[in-house]
């Protein structure tokens, strides 16, 4: 019985010994050594923050158009007998010159015929006046005056409207006759040309598109964030004029090529009505003499040519201009503070373009920001800042000061 009962009794004890042995030993080993591994600094650039006046420049994109664009018609008919030089394509003419010559024969023997009417006209009424004052005096010799119809003044009154009849008809072959000579209307550039010497033409037959070349316009499309930051000549209703202060300056700009060139110009008025389907406003600019040699050898800006235009616009005085960069979504700016710790700030940013970024509200002079964009920035994140270009010194954090501590000791 005894031995039965030593057989299921000794190997519990012994498994229970075993643990207890286990857990004593592992109760008696040494504490691992506890390491505070040193935190790295993230190297960012950042910059001080230092007030400034800063004026904004708005970007719009238009096409080149005449400030007057024509059809030259014919008002009477005729042959082309003679064409101007300048009546081509490209080709540049001055106000009253003559273009278009048509075959001015027939209107010359209109005029022929007219003065012919005319001296008939006046004969016959110089013969109505005679025959009146002979009446008038064989009357006065008898002591008598003459009746009405004596004196022929009904004759005589149609005698003038004849002669005022004839004397119209001369004076409008005479305009007829100058307009067989086409004149240019203005100081312009052919920009179509649609007939040529020998062709009959008649009225209003489209001899050719002409436009002025004393200045051009451009049409410019602007946001109403754009507006906010730009004073328009607005004109309003019972001004005779525009006002006294011109449009803002605008810069054209336009690639050739591989060469980009420059025009100055002005915004000289904005159209009346708001575009209903991209809500914009046009403002019209203004370029005079485009046509004009320019300094090293700069073309002229073309007719249809695309541009881009930068609007001088008001200026911001006491603003922090920061590099688009900085700026995180939300309108938030990550600074560094005294312990070179990220630390996240919100900001009024009243202006944003492709580079900077215009903050008026939430920033002091003298504050340092990063304007390295970060993927991750928690903040409180320890940083190692380049501010303005100049390298930050090397840090000895508290693990690095111990062990030199204790290699000195040894």
């Amino acid at each position: 019985m005894f031995s039965k009962l030593l057989k299921w009794t000794l190997p519990v004890l012994v498994l229970f010994a075993a643990l207890a042995g286990g857990r004593f030993i592992i109760s008696q080993r040494p504490a691992a050594p506890q390491f505070d591994p040193p935190q790295v600094p993230v190297s960012i650039d950042a910059i001080r923050t230092v007030p400034e006046d800063y004026r904004v420049v708005i970007r719009s994109e238009g096409t080149v158009e005449p400030r007057t664009e024509s059809t030259l018609i014919p008002q009477v008919s005729g042959q082309i007998v003679a064409i101007s030089p300048s009546f081509r394509e490209g080709g540049f003419f001055e106000k009253g010159d003559v273009l278009v010559t048509l075959d001015p024969r027939d209107y010359q023997l209109a005029i022929a015929s007219a003065e012919a009417q005319v001296a008939q006209a006046e004969s016959a009424l110089e013969q109505e006046l005679a025959q009146a004052k002979v009446v008038e005096d064989d009357w006065r010799m008898l002591g008598r005056q003459a009746p009405e119809l004596g004196l022929r003044k009904p004759q005589i009154a149609a005698a003038r409207a004849t002669l005022l009849s004839a004397q119209a008809q001369l004076e409008r072959a005479r305009f007829d006759l100058e307009r067989t000579r086409i004149r240019a209307p203005y100081d312009g550039q052919v920009l179509e040309k649609n007939v040529d010497v020998g062709q009959f033409v008649s009225t209003g037959t489209l001899l050719a598109r002409v436009y002025a070349t004393d200045y051009v316009e451009i049409r410019l499309p602007l946001s109403s964030r754009q507006l906010e930051f730009v004073d328009l000549p607005e004109r309003f209703r019972g001004e005779t004029a525009q006002r006294g202060t011109a449009g803002p300056e605008v810069v054209v700009k336009a690639t050739i090529g591989r060469q980009e060139w420059r025009w100055s110009g002005r915004i000289v008025r904005a159209e009346g009505a708001i575009d209903t389907r991209t809500r914009q406003l046009f403002v019209v600019a203004q370029v005079d003499d485009p046509y004009e040699p320019g300094a090293d050898g700069q073309p002229p800006l073309r007719i249809g040519q695309f541009v881009e235009v930068e609007i001088v616009g008001r200026t911001l005085a006491n603003a922090f201009v920061l590099p688009r960069s900085a700026l995180r979504d939300g309108g938030e700016l990550l600074l560094v503070d005294d312990e070179s710790r990220l630390q996240r700030r919100p900001v009024t940013v009243v202006w944003t373009d492709g580079e900077h970024a215009v903050v008026t509200a939430g920033l002091e002079a003298g504050e340092v920001v990063n304007i390295t964009p970060l993927a991750v920035a928690a903040g409180g994140t320890l940083v190692a800042a380049t501010i303005d270009g100049v390298a930050p010194a090397p840090r000895r954090g508290p693990q690095s000061d111990r062990v030199t501590a204790e290699g000195g000791a040894q």
